[in-house]
């Protein structure tokens, strides 16, 4: 399922990090790529490999908060951040299974706001994110702490 994402996607840059703190220095030169807002990203990873660390750097970037108080929605599923021009959402759906449990989150509400920037992770699993979708972040192990970020956009 997750290869249908790539379908109509474009890659538009691809970055390479060696740290945490690479990624999340990374996170600033990505935050102006995603807008202008309303957009709605999945970020595709394997576990560990570096959704939250660059969702940190990104809302640092947008002055929506200081990267050491973005955490990983995996239990409470949202956390929504105000930035000065743009409200971040972080969504995890690792947990969900259904369609059904997706739709009780509000994601349309959220992807629908004029300020909105949504980054979804584990949103490859649900084909209606996909489908609403601008693009994508791709996280990939590079050896070590080193990770390639590919950031792809629709066509």
């Amino acid at each position: 399922m997750g290869d249908v994402l790539n379908e109509g996607l474009r890659e538009k840059k691809r970055f390479k990090t060696r740290s945490e703190a690479g990624t999340l220095a990374m996170g600033e030169r990505v935050a102006e790529m995603l807008l202008p807002a309303p957009k709605l990203y999945v970020l595709r990873g394997d576990l560990g490999a570096g959704k939250t660390t660059l969702v940190k750097g990104i809302a640092a970037a947008l002055g929506a908060a200081e990267a050491e108080d973005v955490t990983s929605p995996t239990f409470t599923l949202v956390h929504e951040y105000a930035g000065r021009k743009v409200r971040l959402y972080h969504l995890d759906l690792y947990r969900l299974e259904t369609e059904r449990e997706l739709l009780t989150l509000g994601l349309e509400e959220m992807a629908e706001q004029p300020d909105a920037l949504v980054l979804v992770e584990w949103g490859e699993k649900f084909p209606s994110v996909v489908e609403r979708a601008d693009g994508e972040i791709l996280i990939e192990h590079a050896g070590g702490d080193e990770r390639m970020f590919y950031v792809r956009v629709k066509a």
